[in-house]
């Protein structure tokens, strides 16, 4: 029985429009074109807006590093979208987040943060996803913390994680080991 779920594009079988996306994707710093930068390929235009936001939220932000992989870890757990969580566990882990932290988005426990920075990024994914809005205190420490900048990127980074989520809940996506799960 034929799939229903969305097809990702053959990168082999490009059309042009689509090849100039995916060179785009593959010079950059990603590297290669996978995840929902591929299923958006579907729609070149799309797809190069939204992988040229993507690559601004990933490297040129004003967060640091450990704090937007907080920040995406957290919107994949809340979404199960288990190719992303896949493959940004291992930069959250380079970045410097604890492996303890990770083990608990991973089975949706509240983590123990010894880090001002990391407790405000989290309640702010976590009043964002649950509540559709940050709560005034938590806004304020976030604000205090990383600036209105700061406050509106992140905002910004849990959106576009948000939309890659998504589009890949259509698709039917290996992970890079072959398996289709890695979430409880």
């Amino acid at each position: 029985m034929k799939s229903e779920r969305i097809s990702l594009p053959d990168l082999d079988h490009l059309t042009p429009e689509q090849q100039l996306v995916a060179d785009a994707v593959a010079a950059g710093p990603r590297g290669g074109v996978r995840g929902p930068v591929r299923a958006w390929l579907h729609s070149p235009e799309l797809a190069g807006h939204a992988q040229k936001l993507g690559e601004f939220l990933r490297w040129r932000t004003v967060l640091p590093t450990r704090i937007s992989e907080l920040v995406i870890l957290v919107t994949c757990r809340h979404y199960t979208s288990n190719f992303m969580w896949f493959n940004h566990v291992p930069h959250a882990l380079k970045a410097g987040l604890d492996a303890e932290i990770v083990e608990a988005i991973k089975h949706r426990r509240a983590p123990s943060f010894s880090a001002e920075d990391e407790a405000a990024a989290y309640a702010f994914a976590r009043d964002i996803l649950q509540r559709h809005a940050a709560s005034d205190a938590t806004l304020a420490a976030v604000k205090r913390i990383f600036g209105e900048r700061g406050a509106v990127e992140m905002g910004a980074l849990i959106a576009h994680y948000h939309s890659g989520a998504i589009v890949l809940s259509l698709c039917d996506i290996d992970l890079p080991d072959g398996s289709k799960t890695c979430l409880p």
